[in-house]
């Protein structure tokens, strides 16, 4: 069977040299908690990895698609759709995607004097509870926060910044009923319709059919589109498609992930599609997106 660490269509992932970690991790800012490697790896079939021996770092791993095994302490772990795993320094593991439904994941290694505040008390997945109040939208902008100021690494403030951001992200998941208590709007003053929006907006990068949608609501799929499109005027899974096209302009003109990087991102397997949907919607190719943006900044 192949077995893959990285290389992965749709991958993104950046590091900084040993030496340079070393060396800012004497400072007493940084060397309390900061990043090693972090990335993002789309549907990544045959993804495996095995440390005998264990590591120095600690590991996050997000799971926001598909399935997974984890293998430490000789049990095996499945790791699911909206769950997590932090695996601890020192401690031989392994880790697979499933064969038939490769996991999609976030991950960070991460080090510090203070891991230890952020590692689980078992080695079990934790669960993100998915609704409309899951923020998992301001999680993953979290993420890409710690990312792009990770990736600018050798000046040394932007480094310090992302150890600062790496607090708030982690904290997400270790204080997730505190995060998703706080910021989060009284549920049951809004409409069925804007609860809707806000599940919708908390899943935009993930694959939702009509089904789910209905089954999640407690309505049959005919009810369910009625309602929402007499409120809105229009069906859910079409509401649904141009927020995945709005989320894709955000990151056309914000980060410089790749378009396929983008089309992998919002849960398009083929980036032809993604280009045609975009087109459809924006009325212009992301690539004339990307070059008119380019050329008004």
């Amino acid at each position: 069977m192949v077995k893959m660490k990285e290389g992965f269509k749709g991958e993104r992932f950046v590091y900084l040299p040993e030496e340079v970690l070393k060396e800012y991790g004497k400072d007493p800012l940084i060397g309390n908690l900061y990043v090693r490697k972090i990335g993002f790896f789309p549907k990544v079939k045959f993804h495996y990895v095995q440390k005998e021996s264990g590591v120095d770092y600690a590991m996050l791993i997000y799971c926001t698609e598909g399935k997974g095994r984890y293998h430490i302490h000789g049990r095996t772990y499945r790791v699911e759709k909206n769950q997590y795993i932090i695996i601890p320094p020192n401690v031989p593991y392994s880790f697979e995607a499933d064969m038939d439904d490769p996991w999609t994941i976030y991950w960070i290694h991460f080090r510090g004097r203070l891991i230890d505040s952020f590692l689980p008390s078992d080695a079990s997945p934790r669960m993100i509870l998915s609704d409309e109040r899951s923020r998992q939208q301001v999680r993953i902008q979290l993420f890409e926060e710690t990312y792009r100021s990770f990736a600018m690494g050798y000046i040394k403030e932007y480094l310090s910044y992302s150890s600062m951001c790496l607090y708030t992200f982690l904290s997400t998941f270790v204080f997730q009923e505190q995060f998703r208590h706080i910021g989060t709007p009284n549920h049951h003053e809004l409409s069925f319709s804007m609860r809707v929006i806000f599940y919708l907006q908390e899943h935009v990068e993930t694959n939702l059919t009509l089904q789910e949608l209905a089954r999640y609501f407690k309505y049959s799929e005919s009810h369910f589109s009625s309602l929402f499109r007499k409120e809105t005027g229009t069906s859910p899974i079409h509401y649904f498609m141009h927020l995945k096209i709005q989320k894709a302009c955000q990151y056309i003109e914000l980060t410089d992930m790749t378009l396929n990087e983008i089309a992998m991102r919002l849960g398009f397997e083929e980036q032809a599609y993604f280009s045609r949907v975009f087109t459809k919607v924006m009325g212009i190719s992301p690539s004339a997106y990307r070059k008119k943006e380019a050329d008004n900044g």
